[in-house]
């Protein structure tokens, strides 16, 4: 059985390739994209990746409200992924504030450089601030 942090990795990934995908204009099922990143059916995921695609649009406002003179589209695909999770999770779960931007900074130091985490750990600290 997987960790949360681990499911996070996850999810991130299927957010990544469901955005490359709609890139593409390529046809995909979440389902069967989640089932590709899993042994095991997980709610966690099911319901993070679900979540976010149905508010991606309000993710993207609120990433963008809070970046300084950039937007969430000038990041790569991953960068977008792991902000997308810290603002679904601090917004529309029960996840506690300091977990879910932690996770998602802890997400960015793996997969981002330095600059951009900085950049998600300020526009979740100042979402955070502003619920």
């Amino acid at each position: 059985m997987k960790n949360r942090s681990e499911l996070r990795e996850i999810i991130m990934r299927v957010i990544y390739q469901i955005s490359i995908m709609k890139n593409a204009s390529l046809e995909y099922d979440v389902d069967n994209l989640i089932n590709e990143q899993l042994e095991v059916k997980n709610e966690f995921v099911e319901s993070i990746v679900y979540g976010i695609l149905k508010h991606d649009d309000i993710l993207i406002e609120k990433a963008n409200l809070y970046m300084d003179n950039w937007t969430i589209d000038r990041l790569n695909n991953v960068d977008q992924a792991i902000l997308k999770i810290g603002i679904y999770e601090l917004l529309y779960t029960d996840t506690p504030d300091v977990v879910a931007i932690n996770e998602a900074i802890e997400l960015s130091k793996i997969y981002s450089d330095e600059k951009v985490t900085k950049m998600i750990n300020a526009v979740l600290d100042s979402i955070y601030k502003n619920k």
